[in-house]
């Protein structure tokens, strides 16, 4: 068994996106195959707690083609500076800057797989914040940054940007919140949150909105599991 969160599209005044976690049957592998066992086990059991869900898996090991289209290896936007095309990871992991290090910028030019996984990342120190071409960010809201991203990149896919607002649940299932706290998922709904309700706009028009925008609202746990697991 397995415990993992899928993340809701709400429709309260209070948050953005509700979180509610799950145990579910986990099929051991790395295999796409297993994974996407995996990830229907996960759907099945949203799918008996919450019958009327529209479920979109975001990640590469999706069954929808606009899911691993989603996925932030795979999700590109054009710079307006340099005109230069990079994915999402990259953009996150080249603006990380640590206690001994970074920004790592030659990230940028590297594939996603190599820019996540490279060394520097985890011998340079302690995260402290993230400075995207020359503007920085805090690491507090510690989503905002990697979020603010994914938004930005998204939005600009007109096609991606309406498919995905015919779903109201998120999963992703490579995330782990026992090891991290960035989720594309997450993103995905805070994004379709946002433009239902109309304040997509404002929370992309500057930095202070967006991070004002995740600190008060972001999400909400609805499940003390989720929050034991996101607190570690």
């Amino acid at each position: 068994m397995a415990n993992r969160p899928a993340f809701f599209v709400d429709d309260s005044e209070t948050a953005f996106v509700k979180v509610e976690a799950f145990d579910f049957t986990w099929f051991a592998g790395t295999a796409l195959a297993r994974r996407q066992m995996s990830m229907r086990s996960l759907h099945d059991v949203i799918l008996r707690v919450h019958p009327e869900s529209r479920i979109l898996e975001v990640s590469r090991m999706s069954q929808v083609n606009l899911g691993v289209q989603l996925s932030a290896f795979n999700l590109t936007f054009k710079t307006a500076k340099f005109g230069k095309i990079i994915t999402v990871e990259c953009a996150f992991q080249a603006s990380k800057v640590f206690e001994y290090g970074g920004p790592f910028l030659d990230l940028l030019d590297k594939s996603s797989f190599d820019a996540k996984r490279d060394r520097r990342l985890s011998d340079a120190g302690r995260l402290t914040g993230f400075r995207f071409f020359g503007d920085d960010w805090p690491n507090d809201p510690p989503t905002a940054f990697y979020d603010w991203v994914y938004i930005n990149a998204l939005s600009r896919h007109s096609d991606l940007a309406s498919a995905v607002t015919d779903y109201d649940v998120f999963t992703d299932i490579a995330f782990n919140p026992q090891k991290s706290i960035n989720c594309q998922a997450n993103s995905v709904a805070l994004y379709v949150s946002l433009v239902k309700r109309g304040e997509l706009e404002l929370a992309l028009s500057e930095k202070s909105s967006f991070i004002e925008i995740v600190r008060n609202r972001n999400f909400v746990t609805i499940n003390q599991n989720y929050k034991r697991l996101f607190d570690n």
